[in-house]
């Protein structure tokens, strides 16, 4: 095996100039560049090399972070390398989680070295991998002794029939997510149609506030999913604002986003005064127009934009993608490391909703909940495999669910 170096000479060694790099005599590439100290754009010699070494086709392995990736943010600065895998030590640092250098990284590794935990016990980590060491002990599980209301009863609003597709999604990933019982909640001539469509899913007529308020008298439906399908913006403001003024867990999503984009500050007002959990998970799209100010600064990361619009809101956002980031009011924040691009399909979002309100029906903690609804969605994707599409989701989460007991109980 024949080795080159490129850079500058060092104690003599022999050295070739980077610029004298042309990429296509070897096999392999050990990307040494630049590491987690990065901070400014790559000069022109050391583009140009990175821009070779990407025409070249050649296989690269990154030392730490591909060259040119920002640890901080995940940001390109100017030029970055593209690694099919990236070796780091000790700890994951945010360019690893977050796009593209997430995509620019590839498979990741993490190689322990020897250093001591209490080293890092005064570094702040600005943001955790999203993992079940997070909240695994926090989940509620099953118990032997307990019945269905233990576990909670969701209610999932469909909006009309020919749109019901969404509002089904959630509620089979809510039930096979873990609550006790779970609603359609739909107006009265809707119902026969979507009895075609459902079993173990109950019906519930709801025409309007009157017969929400009937509902909300049960004190035993204790979370809701609105948006998915919904369609009506008017039912959608009221119907979450009274949720949230009942006190109730509410996930809202879709149409009930957007439904608030004109007067955000209603929402805002109603989840800051709510004694229910609040979770909004919105896609870029949905989060530009519910928070255009913060999407708008270029000076914030997907991190930074996250836990900006959580504290405005008073809800814990999940910002939606293939980083998906999902943050607290009080700061805390966690970067999603599960999934596949198999998930960019229609409907995937509506099953996180149904996950993450069956999570919140069960009792665990609005931020864990999130954080393990999203993780249980990304990892029944990665369980299915290619050639995913949304009604597969919730049929892969009794495996989620295995996995998660086998880790409690290790």
């Amino acid at each position: 095996m024949t080795v080159f170096a490129y850079g500058r000479a060092i104690d003599g060694d022999d050295c070739l100039p980077l610029d004298a790099y042309d990429g296509t005599a070897f096999d392999l590439v050990v990307d040494g560049l630049f590491g987690t100290g990065l901070r400014r754009p790559l000069d022109a010699v050391c583009s140009e090399a990175v821009q070779r070494l990407a025409r070249s086709g050649s296989p690269v392995v990154s030392i730490d972070i591909p060259s040119g990736i920002d640890a901080r943010t995940g940001a390109i600065l100017g030029a970055a390398v593209r690694a099919q895998r990236t070796v780091t030590f000790e700890w994951r640092r945010l360019g690893h989680l977050l796009m593209p250098g997430r995509l620019h990284a590839g498979e990741l590794i993490v190689a322990e070295i020897g250093i001591p935990d209490e080293v890092w016990a005064d570094v702040p980590a600005p943001a955790d991998a999203n993992e079940p060491g997070l909240w695994l002990d926090r989940l509620r599980h099953p118990s032997s002794a307990g019945h269905k209301y233990d576990r909670g009863h969701v209610g999932v609003f469909a909006g009309p029939l020919e749109h019901s597709g969404a509002s089904r999604l959630a509620a089979a990933a809510a039930l096979r997510g873990g609550a006790g019982l779970v609603t359609l909640v739909g107006q009265r001539g809707s119902l026969a149609g979507l009895s075609a469509q459902v079993t173990a899913i109950m019906l519930r007529g709801c025409d309007g506030e009157s017969d929400l308020a009937t509902l909300l008298a049960d004190a035993r439906f204790n979370a809701f999913v609105l948006g998915p399908g919904f369609g009506d913006v008017e039912r959608a403001r009221a119907f979450a604002t009274m949720i949230l003024h009942a006190g109730r867990h509410l996930v809202l999503d879709a149409d009930g986003i957007s439904a608030f984009a004109q007067e955000p500050d209603r929402l805002f007002t109603a989840c800051h005064a709510s004694e229910g959990g609040v979770v909004l998970t919105p896609h870029a799209g949905e989060f530009k127009r519910l928070f255009p100010d913060i999407a708008a600064d270029p000076s914030l990361s997907k991190l930074d934009a996250a836990r900006a619009a959580s504290r405005t809101s008073g809800a814990v956002v999940v910002s939606k993608g293939a980083d998906t980031v999902i943050a607290a009011p009080d700061g805390r924040a966690a970067i999603n490391a599960t999934g596949t691009p198999w998930l960019a399909t229609a409907g995937t979002g509506d099953v996180l909703a149904g996950i993450v309100a069956a999570q919140l029906a069960q009792g665990t903690p609005t931020f864990e909940a999130a954080c393990a609804g999203v993780w249980m969605h990304g990892r029944a994707a990665e369980l299915f495999g290619p050639g995913l599409i949304s009604e597969d989701l919730p049929q892969m989460l009794s495996r989620v669910h295995t996995e998660l007991d086998a880790l409690r109980r290790g």
